[in-house]
């Protein structure tokens, strides 16, 4: 196990915040993404050490005048045995070639074991994590403040107080019984492209890098896909329940000092919200209230 991975168990398992834990996370994601380029590095480099055997031999056949002359290098793949009948060209191009593919076969095994190491250490880091969000939800419920801002007199908008420390990651395991992929998500307003808003996903557990912006109808569905972590970003899900069954998106979107309630209509989110969704969605965070999931305080402007 490398050092990243024992740093990583043992931030999990030990007595240190959650924000330690994730960070010990973030650096063990990190050394696992650069093994894996170093193992692409190194069968990059065997097969380029074949095609050089390879080309190496045909050009010591032809300069020696062997009969059967091999096709030129651009027509055969790296290798392939171009040295046609007995003698020691061809006999050092199959041991070369054995050789290369013992050198293959070892390092994927190595990398597979490395792997598989991280992984486990992943799946371990995971639980423990949820359950320590777990128990601290049951110790000390997040507490939030709901601002009422009337629009006219059937709309409204709907603020949360800005919330600190660990109860984004709180609230979100909460709202959704999962785990972020990283500890500040909520707060992180990056973007790749500043001509466009921060993207509601990152590019990992699962993610790829054309998909973090996805329609409202695609975000719920990937939201709602089996797995123990999210990787949202400034952001956080709640699903309300209608009256005739099923259940509405919501989002809180971290908006400076305060988060803005939203609702998925259609291809876009809206934060002037009816009379109902206001109050559904308020009903919904009072019934968390009463089951002492969480504190909440309620303030109408």
């Amino acid at each position: 196990m490398s050092p990243a991975q024992e740093r990583l168990l043992a931030r999990a398992h030990g007595l240190e915040t959650l924000e330690s834990a994730y960070d010990a996370w973030s650096e063990s994601r990190r050394e696992f993404l650069a093994e894996r380029e170093h193992y692409q590095r190194e069968f990059e480099r065997l097969e380029q050490q074949g095609s050089f055997l390879v080309g190496a031999v045909r050009q010591a056949s032809v300069q020696q005048g062997a009969p059967g002359e091999p096709a030129p290098a651009e027509a055969a793949p790296a290798g392939s045995a171009l040295v046609a009948g007995e003698g020691p060209l061809h006999d050092f191009l199959g041991q070369a070639e054995q050789k290369l593919a013992r050198a293959k076969e070892a390092l994927a095994r190595e990398q597979a074991d490395s792997e598989q190491r991280y992984r486990s250490a992943f799946e371990e880091w995971r639980t423990t994590v949820s359950e320590r969000v777990r128990r601290h939800l049951a110790a000390a419920p997040p507490r939030l403040r709901l601002l009422l801002r009337k629009v006219g007199t059937t709309r409204a908008i709907l603020h949360v107080e800005r919330v600190s420390g660990d109860t984004p990651v709180l609230l979100l395991y909460l709202f959704t019984g999962r785990i972020p992929s990283r500890y500040g998500f909520l707060f992180d307003d990056s973007t790749e492209d500043v001509s466009l808003p921060p993207a509601p996903l990152y590019a990992e557990e699962g993610v790829e890098s054309h998909a973090v912006r996805p329609d409202p109808s695609t975000l719920e569905a990937r939201l709602r896909s089996p797995g123990e972590v999210l990787p949202v970003k400034g952001f956080l899900p709640v699903f309300v329940p209608r009256p005739g069954g099923g259940e509405d998106f919501f989002r809180l979107l971290q908006r400076g000092p305060v988060m803005e309630v939203e609702v998925a209509e259609g291809g876009a989110f809206r934060a002037i919200l009816s009379r109902e969704e206001s109050e559904r969605f308020a009903g919904h965070l009072l019934r968390l209230n009463l089951q002492g999931q969480l504190v909440l305080e309620v303030e109408a402007g």
